[in-house]
């Protein structure tokens, strides 16, 4: 049996677009004004609801931790601004490409 060989190029350019994950998230406009906060600064806030995100933590391999965690906080930060929230607290920690947040509205 015969394989033909594969050109160089065309296995680093499939091998790059699979370990990527191909993905990519955007800040909305209106999510960009919700800000990340800590329980303490939301003290006097409303609570306008939870919000949970979630993106691929695995393309083939595990994909970078930091990079999951601004995925998922952008995906929190877009949703809360749905809610009309102004901040946003996460209240756990990141598992399995998941992340759960309050968003509260401060006046």
């Amino acid at each position: 049996m015969k394989f033909k060989t594969l050109n160089p190029f065309a296995i680093s350019l499939l091998l790059g677009i699979s370990l990527s994950g191909c993905a990519y998230v955007s800040l909305s406009e209106a999510g960009s004004r919700v800000n990340q906060s800590s329980p303490d600064a939301v003290s006097a806030c409303t609570l306008v609801g939870d919000v949970s995100s979630q993106t691929a933590d695995k393309v083939l391999l595990d994909r970078n931790t930091g990079k999951v965690k601004e995925e998922l906080i952008v995906l929190a930060r877009n949703r809360a601004a749905e809610l009309g929230a102004t901040d946003l607290v996460q209240t756990g920690s990141v598992e399995g490409g998941t992340a759960r947040f309050k968003a509260y509205r401060c006046d």
